[in-house]
């Protein structure tokens, strides 16, 4: 919270307690943020989706996100949130494989995001480095896209694959990720397999079905 006041003073701050058990909601109220508590665990997706639907009925012109971990740092966030308001990318993404920042990351994690990555980058025609990087601005008009129809469990593929089909600009901008500092990662060893499975299925889903533009959005 402190390290995004330095960086982003006048920005409001939301905090999706996803129905936890400890005292995220609590601390996060005493450092100054709004807190929007689900009344249950939704996972990744559902809160993802809830804290865009907050930022749309509140109105608010650029969205950024990050990952409760403490692996992002505010300053990479301000770049994004500054691509967007400059037009020059409508979803603005961190990316941690850009250029060399000295990150490394698990081997079975790094072929996953290697896999994904080149799949986007064959499917959108452009070049993604960080299919699953949790550090992303969006505009407004994105914001309501991802309000009104946002994948479930694992948003960051899938919503990068919406957003570009939809016509939305989609930009990757160099990031540093920071060793986790609470928590532990839903991925296991064990679970990527299954994981790379149900995404590999949810984009094969997502490209059979009509997509909307953003024309068509807003017609």
């Amino acid at each position: 919270m402190a390290d995004v006041r330095r960086e982003l003073a006048t920005a409001d701050v939301l905090v999706i307690d996803d129905g936890s058990r400890d005292a995220t909601a609590e601390r996060a109220e005493a450092a100054g943020a709004i807190v929007l508590a689900l009344p249950c665990n939704l996972g990744i997706g559902g809160a993802v989706q809830s804290g865009y639907k907050f930022a749309v009925r509140q109105g608010y012109d650029v969205v950024g996100r990050v990952d409760g971990d403490g692996q992002h740092r505010s300053e990479d966030l301000a770049l994004l949130i500054e691509k967007v308001t400059a037009g020059e990318a409508e979803l603005a993404i961190g990316s941690r494989y850009m250029d060399d920042r000295g990150y490394s990351g698990a081997f079975s994690r790094r072929l996953g995001v290697a896999l994904f990555s080149g799949m986007l980058t064959f499917l959108l025609r452009q070049r993604i480095t960080d299919a699953t990087s949790g550090l992303r601005a969006v505009s407004r008009e994105l914001a309501a896209h991802y309000a009104a129809d946002s994948p479930t469990d694992y948003p960051e593929i899938e919503g990068t694959i919406s957003a570009g089909r939809a016509g939305y600009r989609v930009g990757e901008y160099p990031a540093t990720m920071l060793p986790r500092q609470a928590g532990q990662s839903s991925i296991t060893p064990i679970r990527s397999v299954y994981y790379v499975a149900k995404v590999l299925l949810a984009v094969a889903a997502s490209y059979v079905r009509p997509s909307i533009s953003r024309k068509e959005e807003h017609d």
